[in-house]
């Protein structure tokens, strides 16, 4: 039996963990092997965080937050966009893959958005791995 690929989830306070929240509220379908973490900003989510986490074992890394323009800290969901790229083209240059980290934007109101992504992150790892 082929073991599922577990996903650690860094979700903004103010948007991406509400949304998660509401897709638990609309008793969205839901894969089972997934994390979240709140933080109170998707910019506080160093790359150091996200590799340490693909050092322990976890399969895959996911980083939401806020639709650009709408950071509840101004600018950190910025940085978190810099961020992401960067850290992809450095997975990739080390051979891990850049598939194993997502960063994307939810709001408060998209939970359908956030359980779509999250099971999409899921299904995608467990079909490489």
């Amino acid at each position: 039996m082929k073991k599922d690929t577990k996903v650690l989830v860094f979700a903004c306070n103010w948007c991406s963990y509400a949304g998660a929240d509401l897709a638990g509220m609309m008793r969205l379908e839901s894969k089972e092997n997934w994390r979240i973490i709140r933080v109170m900003c998707s910019g506080r989510v160093g790359m150091d965080l996200v590799i340490y986490a693909l050092i322990k074992g976890v399969g895959g890394v996911m980083v939401l937050g806020c639709h650009l323009g709408e950071c509840h800290y101004l600018e950190g969901n910025y940085y978190t966009e810099k961020r992401g790229k960067l850290l992809k083209k450095i997975l990739e240059f080390v051979g891990i893959g850049e598939e194993k980290v997502e960063v994307a934007w939810v709001s408060a109101s998209e939970g359908k958005k956030f359980s779509s992504l999250v099971n999409k992150m899921v299904e995608r790892l467990n079909e490489t791995n």
